[in-house]
């Protein structure tokens, strides 16, 4: 029955803590399926064949990026349904997904980055500071788009140089934000204020907390954000797409060339698992040919089995 659904949207968004976002898309994939049977039908009656004939039809119009995607949200609902015990059986027990390609995610070179970072401020653009903060901040922690846009006031310790992150399911996290951040937040930080003081003389109810604010003095959405970062890459004449998100792989890429752990990495991008990081990040061939000659023993004779034990 739909009513199955109010339970489960009820249980991401209260009890695993997803974001509304990720609440939407899982709801929307399960409703799809359950639109898919003809009518309301109860969740007990949901067999392997049902699931194959909408999977089976997911095909026809959508990539295998989607179709895999709309899998993983099936699986967790019929996964949250045998907790409920409305189902005896899970009917997507031993369906594979698509296979799909491994793509290298998009990231900047580093003088990439010091391109778009030390852009020129354009004229006329009263909100150059915040952008500038902004961006700064995602390429210093590695931070999401949609972390940068939950971002508050106080989840800033400037003393301590650490940002407190909110991540997916609720998570928090600490990452440190080098000088260059630290600056540009200190120098957007009077310009909310203005923002803030302008939004209460029209008599509107003030952001308190967030951090990042829009020109009507709103908490910066994710989309704000994405737009902004595509427009500051295309005037610093970047060839790559510049999104939120490749600055924050060229954040985890720079890290690992310049030696950091993976674990440590993992750890700042707040990933569960290392296998996610692992397919974040990218290291070219030629930085790990260089890694490898200066560190095994065999890898070009006498001398680099000299430096390896020095």
């Amino acid at each position: 029955m739909f009513s199955r659904l109010d339970s489960f949207i009820d249980w991401l968004r209260i009890e695993r803590g997803y974001s509304e976002r990720t609440v939407e898309s899982y709801s929307r994939d399960v409703e799809e399926f359950l639109r898919s049977l003809g009518g309301p039908a109860d969740v007990a009656t949901i067999g392997p064949p049902q699931v194959q004939q909408h999977l089976a039809s997911l095909y026809l119009s959508n990539s295998a990026a989607s179709v895999a995607r709309k899998m993983s949200s099936l699986r967790v609902y019929f996964r949250h349904c045998l907790r409920l015990g409305l189902l005896a059986a899970d009917p997507m027990a031993g369906l594979a997904g698509p296979k799909l390609a491994k793509h290298i995610p998009v990231y900047l070179t580093v003088d990439e980055v010091f391109s778009l970072l030390e852009e020129p401020k354009p004229q006329q653009d009263s909100l150059y500071q915040r952008d500038r903060a902004v961006l700064e901040l995602i390429y210093s922690t590695g931070m999401r788009v949609s972390e940068a846009a939950a971002a508050n006031l106080a989840d800033a310790d400037f003393e301590a140089g650490m940002m407190k992150i909110r991540g997916k399911g609720g998570k928090e996290r600490l990452a440190p934000f080098g000088r260059a951040a630290e600056d540009a937040l200190r120098q957007w930080l009077p310009l909310r204020g203005q923002l803030t003081a302008a939004r209460i003389t029209r008599g509107d109810v003030p952001e308190r907390d967030a951090l990042f604010l829009n020109s009507r003095g709103t908490r910066l959405t994710v989309r704000s954000i994405e737009r902004m970062a595509a427009a500051y890459g295309q005037r610093a004449g970047i060839s790559v797409e510049v999104t939120p998100h490749a600055l924050r792989h060229s954040f985890a890429t720079h890290l690992l060339e310049m030696g950091m752990d993976l674990r440590m990495v993992q750890e700042l991008l707040g990933h569960v698992s290392l296998s996610t990081t692992q397919k974040y990040t990218h290291l070219d061939m030629a930085h790990l040919s260089r890694v490898y000659d200066r560190a095994h023993p065999k890898a070009a004779g006498p001398q680099a089995g000299q430096a390896a034990e020095e």
